[in-house]
C-alpha cells in the first residue's frame, strides 16, 4: 500500500493517501486558490484520473486549516490547567511535508501513523460498551409500534446530572469522573485521534481556565463552513464514501442525505411505493400507533455515539447506516438528517441542493457554506428541472376536492377557500384552453404560452404578485398541524402530502415567475398537452336478467385508453434555479482548469467502425435503425467484438426503444442465442425497483468473475446492453475486467420531436446574440455528446486500467470536424478511423491479446506508478506555477439575465462535448 504524503498548497496542509498524479495536484492547487479567495471554481478532469480524491482531500484539508486559523481547533498552545485541557495527547510522528509553493519536485518521505492511542481500554470506552450492551438488550425486546409519544431530544443544559427517562437509557454524563470541557475540546484533526472520553461526555462549563467565559465565548467563535458534496446519484455517493475511507480524513464527522427509498427501515413502510405518505401517517399516529423506529432515532443521531459506540469510526455509506438502523430498530432516515448539524461534510444528490422544495424539507441552509458539485456535466438539466413543474388535470382536481372537504368541515375555512378558488380558476382556464390546442402528431396536441403571456392571463384570473403573497400565507397556514384556541393548542387535520406537494411545487414555479418584477417570466414556457395512455381497469358490474350482479373470481381487467391532460411550467434558463442561492452566484468562474488524463496511450484502443461484417454502411439515424439490414449488421458486429474481447463488454444504444427492437430482432433471427454461446447477455431494464437493478448488475459481475458453462461451451465473461443517459451509463464503476470494451451504437441525440427539446432550441436561438448563448443546434449537439462521453468513460477507471472504445457509426469518418470534435479530449486524441470491418477487428484482437498477456505476465508493458511519476517533476512545477488553461465551454453566472454557469457559451469549442466534471462554489 502506498505511503501517505503531505502537500502544502497555498499555505494549506493537505494529507494525501498516496503520491498524487499531476492532474490531482493541479486540481488541488485550483481548489485551494479558489477557497482562499472565496472564488468559484470550474474544473474538468477525465474519468479515472482521481478527481474525487483530490476534491475530498483539498476541501477537507482547507476546512481543517481554516478551523485552526480561526481559533476554533487547536488547543495545544493554550495555557490551560483545567482537567479537560491537561490530558496527555499522543500524536503521530511528524510526517515530512512537501511544500509545493516552494519546491514541488521534492520527494516526500513515507508517512507513518500511531494507532495505539485508540487501543487502550479507558473508563470512557468501558462506559461505551455498557451503553452498547444495554441498547442491544433493549432492541431485543422492542415492539415495532407503540403508542405515540414525543421523542427525547438532547437539550443544552447547564447541570451535569440528568434523570434517567426510561429503562435501558443511559446518559453518559451521569458519571462524575467525566468532567471534560466539550466546548474546548479540539475538533476533528487527522493529526490526533478522537478521545472517546472527550466525545461521549456532556460536561458543565469549565471554570479553571480562560475558556470559563463559557457559552458567550462559544457563540462568538467563528463558524467553520460545512462542505456540501453533491453528486448525481446515490451510487456515486457510495463511491465517494469509499474514497474518503482511504484518506487520513476518514474520521471526519459526516452524514449522507437520501430519500426514504434508500434509508427507510420500517418493514411496514419500506416495501410500499407511497413511503412518504405512510411515514407521515405513522409519525402522526393516524392509525392509533406510531413508528417505533422514529422515536428511537436518538440511539444513532450523535456523531460520537455513531463512532465510538456503534463502530462507524471511518467514513460510511448509506447501506451501513441502514444496517445499523435495522439492528438498533432506529430510523436511519431521520438519523442522517439530525447528524447534519454536527457534520463537517454532507453528501447528497445535487438536486437536494438545487431544488427549493427539497432544501426546505431537509432544512438545508447553504449560506456561508462550501458547495461541491461532482459530475457537474448534468447540472444544467438538473437546474432547469428543479425550477420546473408538470402536473396533470386529475391531480389538480383531487387537490380542489380535498380543499372543499376542509371547507365543509369548517377547518380554517378562509385559508382553504383562497386555495380552493385558485384551483378552480386554474382548472377553468385549462378547460377553456383546450380549444386552442393544435395537433402535433398521432393522438397528441398542445398549446404553448410564454411566461410573460401566462402572467398576463393569470392577472385576469385574479392571480397577481399581491394576491400570490396571500396564497402563500394561506398555504403555510393550512399546513400547520396545531392551532391555538384560547390558551390551548388544538391539533387540526391537514390536507394530504400529495395535495400539499402539488400546491408547493406549483407555488415554487409561480414564485420564480413573479420574482423581481417578473424578471424570469421570459425564461419560462407553459405548455398544455393532451395525449392518451392505456390503463388497466376492472370492467363495470352489469346486472343479469334478474337484477343480480355476479362477479367472477378470475375476471380479467380491461385495457382502457384514457385521455391525459397535463400542464407544464418549463424553465428554459438554468440560472433561474441558482437565484435562490443568494447574490454570490453573480460571479464569474475565476478559477478554471482542464486537466489531462493519467494513462498511457497504449492502454486504450479507440476506433470508429462505419461498416459491418457484410460490408453494409452503418449510419444510426432514425431511418436506418428501423431497417432489418441495419439491425442484423449491428448484431453481427457486436458478436465479433464479444469474440475478440474477453471478460466484460458494455454496449450502449441511444434509447430503450432501439434496445427493445434490436433484442426482438436478434431473438427472432437466432443471433441472440449465438451471443449467449459466447457470453452471458444482460440488458438494462426500463424502470423497475432498485433491488432488481442491483441484482441484475451482480449477475453481470458474477458472470465475469466466475466462468460459466452452457453445455460443452465455456462462456467468457458477460455482455451488458444498456442505454445512454440510463442507469448504467453514469455513476457506475466498471473497473478492470468488468469493462474491457465499450461499444456505442450511433450518437444519442435527444428526441427532436419532443416539445421541450423544441422549445429549448428556439429559446437559445432567440437569446444567442443578446445573451451570448449557444445556438439551438449547437446546444442539441452538445446534449448528445455529453451522454456519449459519459458512456465511453465507463471503460478506463484508474491509471493501470486498459480497454477498447468502439464507436459504431459512419458519420465519425465522413465528417470528423463535426462529430469527432464532440468527443472528450482524451478520447479525441486517440481516435483511429478504420477503412473496413476486418481491419478494425484485426487491430482490436491484437490489442486485446497484447494487453491480456501483459496483465497476466505482470506490469511489464505498463509503467509502475513510481516510475511514471518520477518523470513528471518538471510537469508538477509547471502546473503549479502557471495559470490553468481556460477550459472549454465556460460562461459566467448571472442570474439576472445571463445563462447558467453550466450552459455552454457559444465562443467555446464547437464540440464542447467535454464533460464539466466538478464544480466548487463557495458562499461567504
Amino acid at each position: 500500500m502506498a505511503a501517505p504524503v503531505d502537500y502544502t498548497i497555498g499555505g494549506v496542509k493537505i494529507q494525501f493517501p498516496c503520491k498524487a498524479y499531476p492532474s490531482q495536484l493541479a486540481m488541488m492547487n485550483s481548489i485551494v486558490r479558489g477557497l482562499n479567495k472565496s472564488q468559484h471554481c470550474l474544473l474538468e478532469s477525465p474519468t479515472g484520473s482521481g478527481k474525487s480524491l483530490a476534491l475530498l482531500c483539498s476541501t477537507l484539508g482547507w476546512q481543517q486549516g481554516h478551523q485552526k486559523e480561526k481559533g476554533g481547533g487547536d488547543v495545544k498552545n493554550s495555557h490551560c490547567v483545567c482537567v479537560c485541557h491537561s490530558q496527555t495527547k499522543k500524536t503521530s510522528p511528524h510526517t515530512p511535508v512537501v511544500d509545493l509553493t516552494q519546491s514541488p519536485c521534492k520527494e516526500a518521505k513515507p508517512h507513518t501513523s500511531n494507532e495505539d492511542s485508540l487501543k487502550k481500554q479507558s473508563l470512557a470506552s468501558r462506559l461505551s460498551e455498557k451503553l452498547q450492551s444495554s441498547v442491544q438488550r433493549e432492541t431485543e425486546n422492542d415492539d415495532d409500534f407503540q403508542p405515540d409519544r414525543k421523542r427525547i431530544r438532547t437539550a443544552e443544559v447547564k447541570s451535569r446530572k440528568k434523570p434517567r427517562m426510561d429503562k435501558g437509557v443511559i446518559f453518559l454524563d451521569d458519571e462524575p469522573e467525566f468532567e471534560n470541557h466539550r466546548d474546548s475540546s479540539p475538533p476533528f484533526s487527522p493529526e490526533t485521534s478522537y478521545s472517546p472520553a472527550a466525545c461521549v461526555s456532556t460536561p458543565e462549563v469549565c471554570t479553571k481556565c480562560p475558556c470559563s467565559c463559557g457559552e458567550e465565548l462559544a457563540n462568538k467563535r467563528p463558524k467553520i463552513p460545512k462542505i456540501f458534496f453533491g453528486t448525481r446519484t446515490h451510487k456515486q455517493i457510495k463511491q465517494i464514501a469509499h474514497e474518503l475511507k482511504r484518506t487520513m480524513y476518514s474520521s471526519v464527522p459526516m452524514t449522507i442525505l437520501s430519500s426514504r427509498d434508500h434509508s427507510c427501515v420500517n418493514p411496514s413502510v419500506a416495501p410500499h411505493a407511497n413511503r412518504n405518505e405512510r411515514c407521515k401517517d405513522l409519525r402522526e399516529g393516524k392509525e392509533g400507533h406510531s413508528c417505533r423506529f422514529f422515536h428511537s432515532v436518538q440511539r444513532m443521531r450523535d456523531q460520537s455515539t455513531l463512532q465510538f459506540v456503534h463502530g462507524l469510526k471511518q467514513a460510511w455509506d448509506i447501506e451501513e447506516l441502514v444496517s445499523l438502523g435495522k439492528r438498533l430498530r432506529a430510523c436511519s432516515y431521520y438519523a442522517a438528517r439530525e447528524l447534519m448539524s454536527s457534520a463537517n461534510v454532507i453528501f447528497c444528490p445535487y438536486n437536494y441542493l438545487l431544488d427549493p422544495l427539497i432544501r426546505e424539507s431537509m432544512d438545508i441552509n447553504l449560506d456561508g457554506q462550501i458547495l461541491v458539485l461532482d459530475e457537474a456535466h448534468n447540472i444544467e438539466d438538473c437546474a432547469r428541472e428543479s425550477a420546473s413543474y408538470t402536473m396533470d388535470q386529475n391531480s389538480l382536481n383531487l387537490c380542489k376536492q380535498e380543499l372543499e372537504s376542509m371547507i365543509t368541515a369548517k377547518i380554517r375555512p378562509e385559508d382553504h377557500t383562497l386555495l380552493r378558488n385558485f384551483c378552480y380558476g386554474l382548472l377553468n382556464w385549462i378547460q377553456e384552453s383546450q380549444s386552442l390546442m393544435k395537433e402535433r402528431g398521432y393522438e397528441s396536441s398542445s398549446k404553448v404560452w410564454s411566461g410573460t403571456e401566462v402572467v398576463n392571463i393569470f392577472r385576469t384570473l385574479g392571480i397577481t404578485p399581491d394576491t400570490f403573497g396571500m396564497l402563500k400565507q394561506a398555504l403555510e397556514s393550512v399546513l400547520e398541524k396545531e392551532e391555538r384556541v384560547e390558551d390551548d393548542l388544538v391539533e387540526l387535520p391537514t390536507i394530504t402530502s400529495a395535495s400539499s406537494t402539488v400546491l408547493k411545487k406549483l407555488f415554487i414555479v409561480l414564485d420564480f415567475l413573479y420574482r423581481g418584477n417578473c424578471r424570469f417570466a421570459d425564461d419560462y414556457r407553459v405548455a398544455l398537452q393532451k395525449s392518451y395512455a392505456w390503463t388497466n381497469q376492472a370492467p363495470p358490474d352489469v346486472p343479469d336478467a334478474n337484477g343480480f350482479i355476479v362477479r367472477r373470481q378470475r375476471q380479467r381487467n380491461a385495457r382502457v385508453k384514457t385521455e391525459v391532460l397535463s400542464l407544464g411550467f418549463w424553465c428554459l434558463n438554468p440560472a433561474v434555479a441558482f437565484s435562490d442561492l443568494g447574490d454570490t452566484v453573480h460571479c464569474i468562474f475565476t478559477v478554471q482548469l482542464e486537466a489531462n488524463h493519467v494513462i498511457n496511450k497504449s492502454q486504450v484502443w479507440v476506433g470508429t467502425v462505419g461498416d459491418g461484417p457484410k460490408g453494409k454502411k452503418l449510419c444510426a439515424t432514425f431511418q436506418h435503425t428501423e431497417t432489418y439490414e441495419f439491425q442484423d449488421e449491428v448484431g453481427e458486429l457486436l458478436l465479433h467484438v464479444c469474440q475478440a474481447v474477453s471478460k466484460g463488454v458494455l454496449c450502449f444504444v441511444p434509447s430503450y426503444k432501439m434496445l427493445e427492437k434490436l433484442r426482438d430482432r436478434w431473438v427472432n433471427t437466432g443471433l441472440w442465442e449465438k451471443m449467449e454461446d459466447v457470453k452471458t447477455v444482460v440488458t438494462e431494464p426500463r424502470g423497475g425497483a432498485k433491488g432488481d437493478f442491483d441484482e441484475l448488475l451482480q449477475h453481470y459481475y458474477d458472470a465475469i468473475k466466475f466462468s460459466d458453462h452452457r453445455g460443452e461451451v465455456e462462456l467468457d465473461g458477460a455482455l451488458l446492453i444498456a442505454v445512454c443517459r440510463g442507469k448504467v451509463s453514469e455513476g457506475l464503476d466498471f473497473t478492470d475486467d468488468n469493462a474491457r470494451a465499450v461499444v456505442t451504437i450511433g450518437i444519442p441525440f435527444p428526441n427532436f420531436k419532443d416539445l421541450q427539446v423544441e422549445l429549448k432550441m428556439a429559446y437559445n436561438n432567440q437569446h444567442s446574440k443578446t445573451r451570448g448563448l449557444l445556438s439551438g443546434r449547437d446546444w442539441y449537439h452538445i446534449q448528445a455528446f455529453r451522454a456519449l462521453n459519459q458512456a465511453l468513460g465507463r471503460c478506463i477507471r484508474h491509471k493501470n486500467d486498459w480497454g477498447a472504445l468502439v464507436l459504431v457509426d459512419d458519420r465519425y469518418r465522413n465528417n470528423p470536424n463535426k462529430y469527432i470534435t464532440g468527443l472528450s479530449k482524451w478520447v479525441r486524441q486517440l481516435v483511429h478511423h478504420h477503412n473496413s470491418f476486418p481491419i478494425a477487428m484485426q487491430s482490436l484482437v491484437a490489442f486485446s491479446q497484447q494487453q491480456r498477456g501483459l496483465s497476466e505476465g505482470g506490469p511489464a508493458g505498463v509503467q509502475s506508478p513510481d516510475r511514471a511519476l518520477s518523470n513528471i517533476s518538471n510537469t508538477e512545477a509547471s502546473v503549479l506555477k502557471e495559470e490553468p488553461r481556460t477550459p472549454l465551454s465556460i460562461c459566467p453566472i448571472d442570474t439576472q439575465r445571463s445563462p447558467s454557469p453550466f450552459q455552454t457559451h457559444k465562443h467555446g469549442n464547437g464540440a464542447a462535448g467535454e464533460a464539466l466534471d466538478s464544480h466548487i462554489s463557495t458562499h461567504f
